[in-house]
């Protein structure tokens, strides 16, 4: 009996890498197409692919992602090109009849004052954090097109996940281009071989984050795969707690083995002062993340020094 066949798109990034890799991706035919082999900007390209397919279902995770820095550098590359990928994969899905489609999104769709948690009603009722908002609004174009297309064509059934940060193997760790926990581990691991006595960090390090273990994000993806009929339309995908900057930076530390001292550099942006997500939703539907803090920088940290980054 032939396996169910998804379309993959984003397959060589950190979340595509981690769902090829989870140990129940095996139930199903993934086909994750390499830029080289499919350029999703192009429209013309994709409507081709995805008629030639005919996949059973589409998971969209590919996109333009970075830091703080990069995002604050690139906006205008940030918003168009992740415009581009949402609307070109969902559209070419819809006009091939795939009946299934799961949208990755983030938590930087959400408004920088709203109150936290922060509920998926909140979308679109707020300012944006300036530092990310190119690609909080390509973000939020995807998922609205997703709703429209439920609204316009019930048959065909188009659900998005927002997940928390997320860290973990296939995680970008140069300064220029990562996120908050591989920036930290490249930070004190350098600091480590380079016996170092500080580590700065920016801003006062009270700023709270909330970062899932990539491997868990992939395990909430094939559950639902498999359980999508009961899957919420939107719904975020979290923790439930979240830790301080200056926490991280502990942890980090602890599992590299690095004893100095950290300073604080205040004259640097921190982003919003906390962006934690409610699990409402995702507790409903009966699913939670297992790998812990100190376990899932232990398991990017390994993926970081065998990965020549070190």
């Amino acid at each position: 009996m032939a396996k169910p066949r998804i379309l993959l798109t984003g397959g060589r990034g950190m979340v595509g890498q981690n769902i090829l890799e989870h140990p129940g991706a095996g139930k199903w035919e993934f086909v994750a197409p390499t830029s080289q082999q499919l350029d999703l900007t192009d429209f013309s390209a994709t409507r081709q692919f995805m008629a030639d397919l005919r996949p059973e279902a589409v998971i969209h995770s590919a996109g333009r992602v970075g830091g703080i820095q990069a995002n604050i550098a690139h906006p205008v590359d940030f918003l168009v090109t992740n415009v581009d990928l949402g609307r070109n994969v969902i559209l070419a899905a819809r006009e091939a009849g795939v009946s299934k489609l799961l949208n990755l999104a983030s938590s930087c769709m959400y408004p920088r004052n709203a109150p936290n948690p922060l509920g998926e009603d909140l979308v679109l009722k707020g300012e944006l954090e300036p530092t990310n908002e190119g690609y909080a609004l390509a973000k939020i174009f995807a998922t609205r097109l997703c709703e429209y297309i439920n609204r316009e064509t019930p048959s065909l059934h188009y659900k998005t996940l927002i997940p928390c940060n997320l860290y973990g193997r296939h995680d970008k760790f140069s300064p220029q281009h990562s996120h908050l926990i591989p920036a930290i581990i490249h930070k004190v691991h350098q600091a480590k071989v380079g016996n170092l006595a500080e580590v700065d960090i920016w801003g006062d390090g009270s700023a709270r984050r909330e970062f899932m273990y990539a491997g868990d994000l992939a395990d909430a993806v094939l559950r639902a795969m498999e359980d999508f009929d009961q899957l919420p339309d939107l719904i975020n995908i979290g923790l439930g707690h979240d830790y301080s900057i200056n926490e991280y930076y502990a942890a980090a530390a602890q599992v590299i083995g690095w004893q100095g001292k950290f300073v604080h550099d205040t004259t640097k942006p921190v982003g919003m002062k906390q962006k934690l997500v409610d699990i409402g939703r995702q507790r409903a539907w009966g699913w939670m993340p297992a790998t812990a803090l100190n376990e899932g920088i232990n398991k990017a940290y390994h993926y970081y020094l065998q990965d020549k980054h070190a």
